[in-house]
């Protein structure tokens, strides 16, 4: 559908969008597009209203589809014609009208601080490649929060362990310095001398963290990598690097670290994203109230 082709162009030139967000928006695009084809013989998007919207909101949710998944989806539509009603080829936004049940609140999975500190200790002593590079990306998680999809295109380059700090290119090309802990530096430097020994042997990749046989990280790898040692220290459902970088936020907050600071070093384009992690913080002050105040 040229419409489709023309809006997801846009997304890939003019938002920058990364390809996961952009894969996401082109199903979510022609799921609907087979839904009116297949309900109302009707060929073009753009010629959907918002009660044809509303009934394949409700059959997906009929179908078992969760109320965040059906709202993603609605939110690529309210995008799509959006964009449509700016290059004046459609008026009105039929997305706009169609509404979704109001979606829970998540509080944002992390890891307990003794649990995070206990597992980094048991790698510390690393004397291999593997166990070193693992060790490294576990910390350099944990002091920067960064983005699964950051780590695996870190260049080495853009480490600068004299400075303690790391240059990171997040979603939409956005630049970022993050300062690193000393113990992340520590950690960096354990595996980038396990890494010179066995570049020797191997190719070498602009990137800071490679498999043993030269090539670049994959996110299924990291994926296996943190769900491994997590599994070995805590009891939690979800056990994936993006509860890493919900672990950063939630500690340095806890330790007073200013809001606005916590979204520049996640890279957040606004602070609403990061108040998320301030209900962690409040479910703290509650607890230590209920457990410290005599009349609690």
């Amino acid at each position: 559908m040229i419409s489709i082709a023309a809006f997801i162009q846009y997304l890939e030139t003019e938002k920058r969008y990364s390809t996961h967000t952009v894969t996401a928006y082109s199903v979510d695009l022609s799921q609907f597009a087979e839904f009116l084809k297949k309900q109302y013989e009707m060929s073009d998007l753009l010629q959907a209203d918002h009660r044809q919207i509303r009934t394949w909101l409700a059959e997906l949710m009929n179908d078992g589809q969760s109320e965040r998944s059906v709202h993603r989806k609605l939110s690529s539509l309210k995008s799509f014609y959006k964009y449509h009603c700016k290059q004046g080829v459609i008026s009105i936004n039929p997305a706009n009208k169609a509404v979704t049940p109001k979606l829970k609140k998540r509080l944002p999975t992390f890891v307990e601080e003794k649990q995070m500190d206990d597992m980094l200790r048991s790698l510390s002593a690393a004397d291999d490649f593997e166990t070193a590079r693992d060790f490294a990306i576990l910390e350099l998680f944990y002091a920067s929060g960064i983005r699964l999809s950051e780590l695996i295109t870190l260049e080495e380059s853009k480490l600068d362990l004299q400075n303690r700090s790391i240059k990171v290119f997040g979603k939409r090309k956005k630049e970022r310095i993050i300062p690193l802990s000393s113990a992340a530096c520590e950690a960096l430097q354990l595996y980038i001398d396990q890494k010179k020994i066995l570049t020797n042997r191997t190719k070498s990749h602009p990137y800071l963290f490679i498999r043993e046989n030269g090539e670049m990280m994959y996110s299924g790898l990291v994926y296996r990598i943190v769900k491994k040692y997590l599994s070995q220290f805590t009891t939690l459902e979800k056990r994936s690097p993006h509860v890493l970088r919900h672990t950063f936020a939630t500690h340095i907050l806890n330790h007073g670290a200013n809001l606005n600071a916590v979204k520049d070093l996640l890279g957040h384009s606004s602070l609403a994203a990061t108040q998320v992690y301030t209900h962690n913080t409040v479910e703290k002050l509650k607890k230590t109230y209920q457990e410290a105040h005599p009349r609690a």
